[in-house]
């Protein structure tokens, strides 16, 4: 077997996270071991080489030569990292919240297939939802169009030397910058849309 290619970090089956910490990994054949992460990449090298002696690969696919026996590895890698009981009690709290979530899961798949009615009544609710909104939003459109086309006609009706019904103070002016366009995107940031001055 060719040995490992070596890893942006500089070593065989060790990278860095975006984290700033480096992650051992051993990978051979049908063999994938995680070795955790490290602070360092010599930490990480360290165990991952220990690993290697521990199943026995070539010496060739390690990252140290210097290393010449099983002991030196254990010696020179780091200690297993310690959980605390505050580690003990977060993974205790997030296997609980995966078993409350997978449970909710099988109660709604089992509640579905026995009320297939109520599901299809749902789907229609929310199908009249979707189309309400819709048709809310056109109507907000179609509103928002016109009172811009009277405002724009005042506008021009005082350019061309007319009199506007509208006083100087009134809100309505500011119509004139309404967005009439139909292109809405949900993701607007609030910036000005000179779309509707070409």
């Amino acid at each position: 077997m060719p040995p490992c290619r070596r890893s942006a970090s500089g070593y065989r089956g060790v990278r860095q996270r975006p984290n700033g910490g480096f992650y051992a990994k051993i990978r051979s054949g049908d063999l994938r071991l995680s070795l955790g992460t490290y602070d360092t990449a010599h930490e990480a090298t360290r165990a991952f080489d220990a690993a290697a002696w521990r199943l026995g690969m070539p010496r060739l696919q390690m990252n140290f030569p210097d290393v010449h026996t099983l002991q030196q590895a254990l010696d020179l890698a780091p200690p297993p990292r310690l959980n605390s009981a505050q580690d003990r009690a977060e993974h205790t709290a997030l296997q609980r919240r995966l078993l409350v979530a997978q449970e909710d899961e099988q109660v709604m798949a089992e509640w579905r297939r026995r009320h297939p009615e109520d599901v299809a009544y749902e789907q229609e609710y929310w199908e009249r939802h979707r189309e309400e909104d819709t048709r809310r939003h056109r109507e907000e459109r179609l509103d928002m169009r016109r009172r811009k086309a009277l405002a724009c006609a005042q506008a021009d009706l005082v350019n061309a030397g007319g009199r506007s019904f509208f006083t100087e103070e009134d809100e309505r002016w500011f119509d004139i910058w309404l967005s009439a366009s139909d292109d809405t995107n949900d993701d607007d940031d609030g910036a000005d849309d000179w779309s509707d001055w070409d």
